[in-house]
């Protein structure tokens, strides 16, 4: 695939660490099943949907129980309810009815496509490596500052971290581009909807170890 699988690893300031890491070859590098993607991200968006959307028909609506105007003489159809779909405030004769969206993709299926979608961005080199970093206490200045120095201001960044750190989510949290998600918790969509994957150090081990085979 021609992917680098060496990446430089930064510090929180913008400059480079020294450091070098490298990718997996059997997670970075694999032939992308482009159609496995999608499916996961098909299942993802169908997971989202409340399936709550409800109209009444006719039985359900209020009134109808008094014809609404004599049957001759108005020049008009005749109606016997004001419950009929074909007057105002009538009921929905195929109107939507609750359900249940939810769709599941076999485990095996699901880390295949994950690891086509980070096969995709370390293909198209939208992969970068920082150091690991915390904060004092959440303050989103300190992420925007971050963020600015590793030239991400303004880019969609997904931010992956190796475990749930408080300050760094809540810091982040009100940057409207900017998504954080543990390593091994994100799934396919997370990946492909964003243009950069920001990833700790000790988060890139946690993935190199959730999705080896």
């Amino acid at each position: 695939m021609g992917v680098a699988m060496e990446l430089e690893v930064y510090k929180k300031d913008g400059t480079k660490s020294g450091q070098k890491v490298k990718l997996s070859e059997e997670i970075f590098g694999v032939e992308p099943n482009m159609h496995l993607v999608y499916r996961a991200v098909r299942v993802y968006l169908d997971n989202q949907r409340q399936g709550t959307a409800k109209l009444k028909t006719r039985r359900e609506v209020r009134g109808g129980g008094k014809k609404p105007f004599k049957q001759k003489h108005t020049g008009m159809a005749r109606q016997g309810s004001s419950r009929s779909p074909v007057m105002v405030g009538g009921g929905a004769i195929f109107g939507p009815k609750p359900r249940d969206y939810s769709n599941i993709l076999p485990t095996t299926m699901r880390r295949a496509a994950r690891k086509s979608a980070l096969s995709i961005k370390a293909r198209d080199g939208q992969i970068k490596v920082v150091e690991d970093f915390t904060f004092g206490g959440p303050k989103t200045k300190d992420m925007a500052v971050v963020l600015k120095a590793l030239e991400l201001g303004g880019t969609k960044t997904l931010l992956l971290l190796a475990k749930p750190d408080v300050a760094v989510v809540k810091s982040g949290r009100n940057i409207p581009k900017l998504q954080i998600a543990q390593a091994d918790k994100a799934s396919t969509y997370d990946f492909v909807n964003t243009q950069i994957l920001l990833i700790q150090q000790s988060a890139l081990e946690v993935l190199q170890n959730t999705f080896k085979n």
